[in-house]
């Protein structure tokens, strides 16, 4: 079990996310950014349905009852067992007693915590992830105990094992974004498409979880007579699904990149949808970072998707390699 003394400025529960849900209208939630989410659960021997702790760029204070194996992922920040200085993306060892401390993430807006046997909090709908707008879980508070489960996998990556720089995301700066354009294409002029591809868009501060605001050119909708069930607005179709991902412009005037905790569907145009690779690099942009989308196939998002799995096979593989030695 552990204590928390200080929350962070926003620390959550979360895992893969609630799949299966969409038909009652509930979004996945989950990690942001899965790659790093998953990456920590490799570095302390968890099995890939563990739940972690995801913070938001001020990270929390943990005092620890007992001993135990924990990795931190994702966004850099200076981290320090008991007032000794630790690092990020490497196995660690935290004794009994002991204060883990989480400070404020240098590049990214997100890291993750994963402790050998994940995260115990009730699961709801077979996930631990919290989602606020429900009041499915709610942010970590001073005074709260978490406890600690049993979902590990045999393999644990012994003190000090590290994952390859070379596999680490980058974050933060200038990104490229692969999107499939979508059902709703049609609604905007070919003008704007070409404009949409070859502009640069800046990371809103008014983006969270539920999506990142992108701030660009203005985008114009063909002409036409609003039909039976959608809204007056150029914008407004009739209601559809929305994926996550999915790239909506509301009156044609901010692209907003629906993330993990989104509504499931609506009555906005969606121009397309960011390949679920990409999710992770752009769940850790923040203001001023700034992106740009390239339009793909879907051949080729599936092609990003199992590169993004190899990604992961090659850091399973790396560690095990390391234990050798």
């Amino acid at each position: 079990m552990l204590t928390v003394l200080a929350p962070g400025a926003r620390t959550l529960v979360q895992d893969l996310g609630r799949a299966g849900q969409y038909a009652i209208g509930l979004p996945p939630s989950g990690a942001l950014d899965q790659y790093s989410h998953r990456c920590a659960n490799l570095l302390v021997g968890n099995d890939k349905t563990a739940a972690t702790l995801e913070i938001t760029m001020i990270g929390p204070e943990l005092r620890f009852a007992e001993p135990a194996t924990v990795a931190v992922t994702g966004g850099e920040a200076e981290i320090s067992i008991d007032g000794t200085r630790a690092g990020c993306w490497r196995t660690l060892s935290v004794d009994t007693g002991e204060v883990l401390r989480i400070g404020t993430l240098r590049t990214g807006c997100h890291a993750y915590l994963a402790v050998r046997g994940g995260i115990a909090t009730e699961p709801f709908l077979g996930s631990r992830s919290t989602y606020q707008s429900s009041a499915i879980g709610r942010p970590l508070a001073a005074g709260d105990t978490l406890p600690i489960g049993d979902e590990t996998e045999e393999f644990c990556p012994g003190e000090g094992s590290t994952v390859d720089p070379r596999l680490r995301p980058a974050l933060g700066g200038h990104q490229p974004l692969r999107l499939v354009e979508g059902l709703c294409r049609y609604r905007f002029t070919d003008e704007s498409v070409r404009e949409f591809f070859s502009s640069t868009f800046t990371v809103s501060a008014e983006s969270d979880r539920t999506g990142r605001r992108l701030i660009g050119p203005a985008l114009r909708f063909v002409d036409r007579e609003a039909p039976f069930g959608a809204g007056d607005n150029p914008s407004n179709v009739v209601d559809l699904g929305y994926p996550v991902g999915s790239v909506q412009v509301p009156n044609g005037e901010e692209a907003i990149c629906l993330l993990r905790d989104a509504v499931t569907g609506g009555g906005y145009a969606t121009i397309g949808t960011v390949v679920t690779a990409d999710l992770d690099v752009l769940a850790q942009l923040k203001a001023p970072d700034t992106v740009r989308f390239v339009p793909v196939s879907l051949d080729q998002a599936v092609a990003a998707r199992r590169e993004s799995r190899d990604r992961l096979d090659q850091v399973r593989r790396g560690l095990r390699l390391l234990s050798l030695y």
